[in-house]
């Protein structure tokens, strides 16, 4: 069964963009190194410019490698136009959304769009099989750990202080415990973290 995990980079005050979906310097660090991260069957070997340090390539390539589908909101969907039908990591995505597809976007492509966050969620583990779902942070991340379908969540902290924005948990507003972190490692500008989600 798949392992669901709710992950974005993150600054230290909890935000993952700000108030315009502008990350800014909180994805700096996807640039600092000497890496490129990318599969190594991609044609692009830094999609996007896209180079780490060697700490962070090693971490952030596993998890990726690890991921069969993902799981985001349609502000994610319209932001990014859906990375033209081709997942960033994973074979599938689940779009969480009142809106259907849009007509003649990537009819080829693997991307679902479904109406409830559960039902996503559900449709994702069953596209996934035994591989990882991940779940984007923001508003359907938090709603999925509010229902208690996350099991770890996993924080790429960036040294910012956004000060307002788009906070990770999205509108969450009761507390949920996780355990001790299992997974600290630290890259350059940015320290990568994985909770499990306490039962």
């Amino acid at each position: 069964m798949s392992t669901v995990v709710l992950h974005a980079v993150v600054s230290v005050d909890g935000y993952v963009a700000d108030l315009h979906d502008d990350p800014g310097p909180l994805f700096d660090w996807y640039f600092n190194g000497d890496h490129p991260l990318a599969a190594q069957d991609m044609a692009d070997p830094a999609p996007g410019g896209l180079r780490v340090s060697r700490t962070s390539y090693d971490h952030v390539r596993s998890q990726w490698d690890a991921t069969g589908c993902m799981v985001i909101g349609r502000r994610l969907f319209d932001i990014t136009n859906g990375w033209e039908g081709r997942p960033p990591t994973g074979h599938h995505v689940v779009v969480v959304s009142h809106r259907p597809r849009p007509d003649g976007w990537h009819p080829e492509a693997a991307y679902h769009f479904v109406d409830d966050v559960s039902a996503a969620l559900s449709t994702a583990r069953e596209l996934a099989g035994d591989a990882t779902v991940a779940v984007a942070a923001g508003d359907v991340g938090g709603q999925a750990l509010a229902l208690g379908l996350v099991d770890e969540v996993a924080m790429d902290v960036a040294p910012v202080v956004l000060g307002t924005g788009r906070p990770f948990f999205g509108s969450l507003d009761a507390p949920h415990l996780l355990e001790d972190p299992h997974v600290v490692i630290q890259g350059d500008r940015v320290l990568h973290l994985r909770f499990r989600v306490r039962r």
